[in-house]
């Protein structure tokens, strides 16, 4: 448990650019409580770190986030910690909108619910050619009420409806068609792709980039 709680989240600097990669790959980096905190520390010094001039966010394993870590959350019925964990989810997601500096989000396997909340939140997203996006929340008896927020703001609000009404998986094809995500890239050079996007981005002037 202890490895749990300390390697949830991995994080580096390379060409200042801030990398941080979702570390929970048997849970398909499901946001746990813990995970959900790591989160909302690094992005609060990245905020405050001048060094920094753009951000990634990867998935370690086959998926890249699988949203709310039910299992968990099914661990107790009491609704302040699950009030509590959704107002620390939508903070972070919150921080990532509203972070000075561009975040993009590299895309492999699913991103589901608040994982797809996620994708959107970012302002750029490129993701690997076998990944799917979804909000599934009708098909288990929970409307995607807060991921729906990002989302609508991403893509028209027909095709935002689709996806929330219906739960279905989409490809990259129509996630590009949509405005959910940039581009699609082979899985071999997403990472290449991503952080290249990143180091062109951190090479403008910082005060451009916080005015966009």
């Amino acid at each position: 448990m202890h490895n749990e709680t300390k390697n949830v989240l991995l994080y580096e600097e390379k060409n200042r650019v801030a990398i941080v990669t979702l570390n929970r790959p048997e849970q398909h980096n499901a946001l746990s409580k813990s995970l959900l905190n790591k989160l909302d520390l690094i992005l609060e010094k990245i905020k405050n770190d001048k060094n920094i001039k753009s951000v990634v966010i990867f998935g370690k394993g086959p998926s890249f986030c699988s949203g709310h870590d039910l299992k968990e959350m099914r661990k107790t019925t009491n609704k302040n910690e699950h009030k509590f964990l959704f107002e620390l989810c939508s903070r972070v997601m919150t921080s990532i909108i509203k972070l000075p500096k561009p975040v993009i989000a590299g895309v492999q396997g699913t991103a589901t619910a608040a994982g797809c909340q996620l994708v959107a939140s970012c302002d750029l997203a490129i993701a690997s050619n076998n990944s799917k996006f979804s909000t599934p929340g009708v098909n288990i008896g929970l409307f995607c009420s807060t991921p729906m927020v990002a989302l609508s703001r991403n893509v028209s609000r027909k095709h935002a409806m689709e996806m929330l009404l219906l739960g279905d998986l989409i490809d990259t094809k129509k996630a590009v068609e949509i405005g959910l995500i940039n581009r699609s890239v082979s899985m071999e050079s997403l990472q290449k792709e991503t952080l290249d996007l990143a180091y062109k981005i951190a090479s403008k002037s910082s005060t451009i980039l916080s005015i966009g």
